[in-house]
């Protein structure tokens, strides 16, 4: 076990016991020598981690002790490195710019041992990043999903054919290439697809959906399944 994720392990281990607990219970648990616990335990005070006792007594966590609001193993802090990154590459810009914030924030909250997962830049996502598309906001799309609010769209479908649809949006994906919003469609009474590049123009209406969300997103699931080995695409007009 590395050591940042035996750093963890302690203070979580300490968090959950209701005695004191000695340095061989711990390197038994982590399958580590006492000696590497006594280390770990001093670069913890080190760190101002408020663990108090001594050898053979055995150790507890100061009570009243906040823990950082986010505390992970070094796999789980790259599992989020590589997981921002990957946001880089949508075209929603809010959620690029709120990656950033997520990423200062865990590496402000977080031990040093993890923070340098954070800093170190050696996880990288590559590949194509897709353009914002010209004529819809993509976080106005996301807010009127949480909202359950309809949106009034301009459509033109692969073949150019103009239309004008009201509609419930369900769930977005991000493809490497463009955005698709799942919505159900009051036009054709069922459940389409819409390219976020091929909207001309989307604005919120004062009409909402509340409560129905979940249920047409079961629905819309459900059939995705049932057509699990045909590729999502947007739906013709």
């Amino acid at each position: 076990m590395r050591k940042a994720s035996r750093l963890f392990e302690i203070i979580q281990i300490l968090r959950l016991a209701r005695k004191p607990v000695t340095a061989a219970e711990i390197a038994e648990t982590l399958e580590v020598t006492p000696r590497s616990i006594y280390r770990d335990i001093a670069a913890l005070q080190a760190m101002r981690v408020p663990i108090e006792g001594e050898r053979g007594l055995g150790y507890v966590l100061r009570p009243g002790f906040d823990l950082p609001p986010l505390m992970f193993t070094i796999e789980e802090t790259e599992a989020i490195v590589l997981a921002l990154a990957l946001l880089a590459r949508t075209g929603d810009e809010e959620l690029k710019a709120a990656a950033r914030r997520v990423n200062q924030k865990i590496t402000g909250a977080v031990p040093g041992p993890l923070r340098q997962a954070f800093q170190s830049q050696a996880l990288h996502a590559w590949g194509t990043v897709a353009a914002p598309p010209p004529a819809i906001d993509l976080a106005m799309v996301r807010r009127a999903i949480r909202d359950e609010q309809k949106l009034a769209l301009d459509y033109r479908d692969e073949l150019g054919r103009a239309s004008e649809r009201t509609v419930r949006p369900l769930a977005l994906i991000y493809y490497s290439e463009h955005a698709m919003m799942v919505a159900w469609c009051e036009l054709r009474q069922d459940i389409r697809n819409f390219r976020a590049d091929r909207v001309e123009h989307c604005e919120p209406v004062d009409d909402f959906f509340h409560g129905e969300g979940n249920d047409l997103r079961q629905l819309w699931i459900s059939g995705w399944k049932m057509n699990a080995d045909r590729p999502l695409e947007a739906e013709d007009a």
